[in-house]
């Protein structure tokens, strides 16, 4: 990833013309659409003299001297091999584990595989009422804690905080959610005692009431802050900023952006990516385990690999 670096793509990017804009996080998208990326990696390909072939079957493939790949137009003899078959989310568009298989049949060691930056599912008694309501909150799994929007959907969560920690979220662990990241509310509240407005009115500047009314100890809903306890104070901003979800699955490999896992990277060179096991065999992309973030991390991968790839061959 040293060898092509994100400015490396987007000179690419400039010197084909096409307009992009910044957002948040320094996130980059094109101005129009995402088919001009597209045409620019295909039109690199003929470029580089590549043979494109739509519609292929691709079979066994074995090695000896030479790799034997069978296919659905006949046999291809080739001196190396780049398994570029991405991984397992959206199997509707022709996602599979052929890569994975391909690995294993060489020998490689796979990194247990599971779905990332997915959104998580909850257990009915954690799941709120509120389908379309999205927030600004601090998430954390078993890793960093991301804060960008919390989307609360029919099953559970989502929204970038969510997907970010799903990554590093394993079954059987909580997930910590804060949902006034950035703020003390114990201070605030506790500051605010001579205000006599209830105390879901008074958050109601910061939450949605039907979060509020969802998330705070009942009892505590329409008391006036003014005669809330510390024990009360103490109460309510534990069930905002210190909540505590058990989620039971991901939402699987349909909903999930990235694989987690895969081809372990121990096992290839990274100045080639090209097997320690059997040489002219190269993997490249997500069927390698490396996960990146939300942002164009994974894509920034497959560019990286690809390139270095590319120039050992």
């Amino acid at each position: 990833m040293a060898r092509f670096k994100p400015e490396d793509f987007v000179a690419l990017v400039e010197a084909r013309g096409i307009a992009y804009e910044e957002r948040r996080h320094g996130q980059l998208f094109c101005v129009d659409s995402a088919k001009q990326i597209v045409a620019l990696l295909l039109d690199s390909c003929r470029s580089a003299g590549a043979e494109l072939r739509w519609g292929v079957q691709v079979g066994a493939i074995a090695h000896g001297d030479r790799f034997s790949v069978s296919s659905s137009l006949g046999e291809v003899v080739a001196d190396r091999v780049v398994i570029a078959t991405g991984g397992l989310p959206v199997p509707s568009i022709g996602a599979t584990d052929f890569g994975l298989r391909l690995a294993r049949q060489f020998g490689h060691a796979i990194i247990e595989t599971a779905p990332a930056l997915a959104p998580l599912l909850l257990p009915a008694s954690e799941r709120l009422d509120l389908p379309g309501i999205a927030v600004d909150a601090e998430v954390q799994a078993d890793g960093p804690s991301f804060r960008e929007n919390l989307l609360f959907t029919h099953g559970g969560i989502s929204g970038p905080s969510v997907l970010q920690a799903s990554s590093y979220w394993r079954q059987g662990r909580p997930l910590a959610v804060d949902l006034l990241p950035g703020r003390d509310i114990a201070a605030d509240l506790a500051a605010a005692r001579g205000v006599k407005t209830q105390l879901s009115n008074h958050l109601a500047q910061h939450l949605p009431k039907r979060l509020l009314q969802a998330r705070l100890p009942p009892a505590l809903h329409d008391r006036p802050v003014a005669q809330l306890s510390r024990g009360d104070i103490a109460a309510a901003a534990a069930s905002l900023q210190t909540w505590e979800l058990h989620p039971d699955a991901t939402a699987g490999w349909l909903k999930a952006e990235v694989m987690r896992g895969g081809v372990d990277t121990g096992e290839l060179s990274s100045q080639s990516m090209e097997s320690r096991r059997v040489p002219g065999l190269h993997f490249i992309g997500e069927v390698v385990d490396v996960t990146g973030w939300l942002g164009g991390f994974n894509f920034q991968w497959a560019w990286a690999s690809g390139f270095a790839a590319g120039n050992a061959i």
